[in-house]
């Protein structure tokens, strides 16, 4: 073949990559709100609408039309065995299983209908009631289903215990403090409210547990899980009354300004009961906003068996906008676009001023930074503030076309360059703020660092591990140890302004290093799992001065071309995080594939491989831009609770597609 007619097919590949770039682009754009801000369905599974029926009842105030609208989904997400799984294309799960067919007897399916004898089935086949993890469990004690004598304890006296002292509130990680201390007030009271329905048909006889040796971990807290129980039986009552006090009082500082707890949705339910059975009426305020603000995380969709509910466990806006402009940006669309504008503006009003639970490790550290949600100025996370930081260095830099697409219009949207600018020639004083934003967010960033020069997400030197060993954790991650992806976020962001020879950079590079998996790949904590992680430190590492030739790098980039699929693309099932046969495997997803090309594009832009997924991203976009992605690519817990974020596939492969047609850099 002659390099003509190379030269041509290469041209004509790369136009038609500009195009579904700009298609990506243009879809993107339209998906802006006016405020300013980006937002992805957070997809997850029934668990939360099953808990918002249990809640309404438990409070009294479930109505007919939010019952049957929500059993809709529930029977929708409900699989052709009878069963529920804990993310799409998943194994069925046992404590998932049983929380919908209580929910369907809820909204009046007979046990005898096939469905639901299908899925009582697998609960008994697979041990009933009492194979099912522990918030399960707490849920059926409350109403008479279960026993609290049977469940582990948790006492409200932990809200006492110094942060120094073991096993204090500030060994959990956020999300799970959050939950803990509003159970412990519902597990004191040990309510028993009716379902108007038993569960018999459900239960079969399980062995109880043989005690541990008392050597063990296992041994050890079943001991001091016997105690406890004693101990609810005869508390010291002032100590108990002081303790419940001031969990209350811990509880309500706690509330956001829309009325959640934390952003996401258990420990905002928890919240709400335990204070309701503390004496707090109905129309108390705290009561009152936090029955409100469910109102904004609930989806309703009509289809057509009716109108059909479903709710959010977590609102990601802060986390998808900053994705979404640095898409737009690696992909051309200049700094001083208007959609640009207004997602500077409304970044630099969610940054976060004041204090939170963070400061109990740092108390001499400033607040800065962002959080994931609309409202959750008590955690701001280490991986928000990376990426928005990220953002703005995008937002303040002028026009350079990367891409070759910054010209070609947007379908009536916008245009896409207004000027050859960043943000400081529209507005100079927004352009002040983000910069006095980034400044405060890079040193609180900095500062919330661990003891071994790494990043945990939302608190520093969270790494005790005795609270995985409770009998009451077994719900998934119960703490926040530094991690790769986190880490090299904050590499990338560290560069980005200017830090690359920081010694905190380059002890952060050698931990990432020393922390690659012997196949080659990183570990993926928030994001679907080694195609994340490598996906994330590879640029971040190659970012900070390490050569393509290194042996990590190599590894990296030749782990990635072996678990590329023959159609090109890269995908890895949730599977993975507890069975390696999964590592670096599964259904292909854009998303996926684009961590990948990110990083290849970073290490190895010339390899086959690249040009082979891009190919299939291409090949397998939607005519309106972007692509379907049913399978879940993100994570809460691990193994546990996994996400599927909508905007995933879309912010991703455009922030491929745009660093391929710059020869791999990125804005």
């Amino acid at each position: 073949m002659s390099s003509t007619t190379d030269y041509r097919e290469s041209q004509v590949f790369s136009d038609t990559v500009t195009a579904a770039a700009v298609r990506a682009r243009d879809h993107l754009l339209s998906l802006q709100s006016d405020q300013g801000w980006w937002k992805g369905e957070l997809e997850t599974n029934i668990t939360i609408e099953v808990e918002d029926l249990l809640f309404r009842v438990f409070l009294d105030i479930l109505t007919p039309d939010v019952l049957e609208q929500t059993a809709r989904w529930i029977r929708s997400r409900q699989t052709e065995n009878g069963t529920w799984t804990t993310y799409y294309g998943g194994p069925p799960d046992l404590s998932t299983t049983l929380e919908g067919y209580i929910a369907l007897r809820l909204a009046g399916d007979s046990p005898d209908a096939p469905h639901m004898r299908a899925a009582a089935a697998y609960v008994r086949e697979n041990g009933g009631p009492a194979a099912t993890r522990v918030f399960t469990r707490i849920w059926l004690a409350m109403f008479g289903e279960w026993s609290w004598d049977d469940l582990p304890v948790m006492p409200p006296e932990l809200v006492l215990l110094p942060s120094w002292f073991p096993l204090n509130l500030y060994d959990f990680g956020c999300w799970a403090r959050q939950s803990i201390v509003p159970l412990a007030i519902v597990g004191t009271f040990r309510p028993k409210r009716s379902l108007g329905f038993g569960i018999d048909e459900l239960k079969v006889e399980f062995p109880a547990r043989p005690l541990a040796p008392l050597r063990s971990w296992t041994g050890a807290f079943q001991r001091m899980d016997a105690l406890l129980h004693r101990y609810e039986r005869r508390p010291l009552k002032l100590l108990r009354r002081h303790a419940m006090r001031r969990a209350a009082e811990w509880i309500i500082a706690r509330q956001e300004a829309d009325g959640c707890w934390g952003g996401i949705q258990p420990p905002w339910i928890y919240s709400i009961m335990a204070l309701t059975m503390l004496g707090y009426p109905m129309n108390h305020p705290v009561i009152a906003t936090g029955l409100r603000g469910l109102e904004r995380y609930t989806i309703r969709e009509r289809r057509p068996e009716g109108m059909v509910r479903r709710l959010e466990c977590c609102q990601s806006p802060v986390w998808d906008t900053a994705l979404a402009v640095v898409a737009l940006r690696d992909a051309g669309l200049a700094a001083d676009h208007p959609a640009m504008v207004r997602a500077a503006r409304w970044l630099a009003d969610e940054e976060v001023t004041i204090s939170g639970d963070w400061a109990v490790k740092r108390p001499a550290l400033a607040p800065g930074g962002w959080a994931f949600e609309f409202d959750n100025d008590g955690y701001p996370d280490v991986d928000d503030t990376a990426e928005v930081v990220l953002a703005i260095r995008r937002l303040l830099q002028p026009y350079s076309g990367i891409g070759g697409i910054g010209g070609i219009g947007t379908g009536g949207i916008e245009a896409a360059a207004t000027g050859a600018g960043g943000i400081e020639t529209v507005d100079p004083t927004l352009a002040a703020r983000l910069r006095a934003a980034e400044r405060r967010g890079v040193d609180w960033a900095i500062g919330m660092r661990s003891a071994d020069g790494a990043w945990g997400a939302f608190d520093a030197d969270n790494t005790r591990t005795l609270p995985t060993k409770l009998p009451f954790c077994d719900f998934g991650e119960v703490i926040d140890p530094p991690s790769a992806d986190v880490t090299a976020h904050m590499v990338e962001m560290l560069v980005e302004v200017g830090q690359a020879r920081n010694p905190i950079t380059e002890r952060a590079v050698s931990w990432l290093l020393a922390n690659q998996e012997a196949g080659g790949s990183w570990f993926g904590r928030w994001g679907v799992n080694h195609l994340y992680g490598t996906g994330a430190v590879v640029p971040a590492l190659i970012a900070a001065g390490v050569s393509a030739d290194h042996p990590a790098i190599t590894r990296a980039v030749r782990w990635l071309i072996e678990h590329q699929r023959p159609d090109g693309a890269w995908g890895e099932d949730l599977r993975s995080y507890t069975d390696d046969a999964w590592i670096g495997r599964g259904e292909p997803t854009a998303s996926q594939t684009a961590w990948a090309l990110l990083a290849l594009l970073a290490a190895a832009p010339a390899a086959p491989a690249v040009e082979r997924g891009v190919r299939w991203l291409v090949d397998t976009q939607r005519p309106d831009g972007t692509w379907d992605e049913p399978y879940y690519t993100g994570t809460g817990f691990p193994g546990d609770f996994s996400i599927n974020y909508h905007l995933y596939r879309l912010s991703f492969p455009l922030t491929a597609l745009g660093r391929y047609l710059s020869g791999g850099s990125a804005s």
